[in-house]
């Protein structure tokens, strides 16, 4: 009997090979790879891009933006059959997973640098669990220890941050790798800065207005060459989530700021009516709260006039 013979190897694959292609049936997926100076790990990340993608049958296209790099980074990519544009002069992050956006044919697109530090690896498994989100991202965690020790008090400090403006646990806020549908990015894009808060403003678009977005565990590597990243940055990720936050939730900022004046006032009145002397502080911060209170509710009247259907 047929039946009863053990499968041979070959056919054990070819049955795995094919369950993997059915899994993915109706999904697409637009790979865009930024690069700047980055000649020493660009062809890598895509050979792992292909090396992951293709098993699963899924159509896709890996599209590399040079950011003007001043090495062979542009020259690398072209030799490697992707499809490349440029930035012509050095324009920033943002600017350059823009264009790869807008050149993107599918609905799904992925985002994933090209220093090596985000494994190809995570994409296939990114892609399925997309269909039922609107952006899915990889949790670097407890992987982060290959970032430099100086970095990660700043990092810790801006995910509360925001997580606490967003209100929603934020675990990773500016991570490189994760999956989209672009039809849910694309009235984000004037919002979207040319430097490298890009990623950090998709994460707060997408979890302030209420849609569908996970984390997944993934490992972070070392990169290959220097990290673009100077310390100034910090400053402007805060300001980046200070403003994305009042655009879309307003109310966040201002009723924190307006009971920390209140509180102010209250307990300096209590030491004016120890002292008997009724002070202008005390009555300054009782009219800064109210103040701020109102500028707050003139925020979200028109933050949801703005984005309102």
């Amino acid at each position: 009997d047929e039946s009863d013979k053990p499968e041979t190897p070959k056919k054990t694959k070819a049955k795995a090979a094919k369950a993997m292609k059915s899994e993915f049936d109706g999904l697409s997926l637009s790979i865009v790879i930024p690069a700047y100076n980055e000649e020493g790990a660009v062809r890598q990340i895509i050979e792992d891009v292909r090396r992951e993608m293709d098993p699963t049958g899924v159509p896709y296209e890996v599209i590399v933006i040079d950011d003007g790099s001043s090495d062979r980074t542009l020259e690398i990519a072209r030799e490697t059959g992707a499809i490349v544009d440029n930035n012509q002069v050095n324009t920033g992050y943002g600017a350059s997973l823009k264009r790869g956006i807008r050149h993107a044919q599918y609905e799904y697109v992925a985002i994933i640098d090209a220093d090596g530090t985000y494994p190809a690896r995570y994409l296939p498994d990114m892609l399925l669990m997309c269909r039922h989100q609107d952006m899915v991202v990889g949790d670097r965690g407890a992987a982060m220890k290959n970032v430099p020790w100086i970095r990660k008090p700043a990092k810790w400090v801006l995910n509360t941050f925001a997580s606490f403006l967003a209100e929603r646990r934020l675990n990773d806020l500016n991570s490189g790798l994760r999956v989209f549908r672009k039809s849910e990015l694309v009235p984000f894009i004037p919002l979207l800065p040319q430097k490298f808060s890009f990623t950090t403003t998709i994460t707060l678009c997408m979890s302030c207005n209420g849609k569908r977005m996970i984390y997944t565990p993934i490992e972070y590597g070392k990169r290959v060459g220097k990290s673009k990243i100077r310390p100034v940055d910090f400053l402007n990720f805060i300001i980046l989530v200070l403003r994305m936050t009042v655009l879309f939730n307003p109310l966040r900022v201002f009723i924190p700021l307006g009971l920390a004046l209140m509180a102010v006032g209250v307990i300096k009145f209590v030491y004016d009516i120890y002292m008997d002397n009724l002070s202008e502080t005390t009555i300054f911060a009782f009219l800064s709260a109210l103040i701020i209170w109102s500028l707050g509710l003139i925020a979200d009247m028109m933050s949801r006039l703005h984005l309102r259907p």
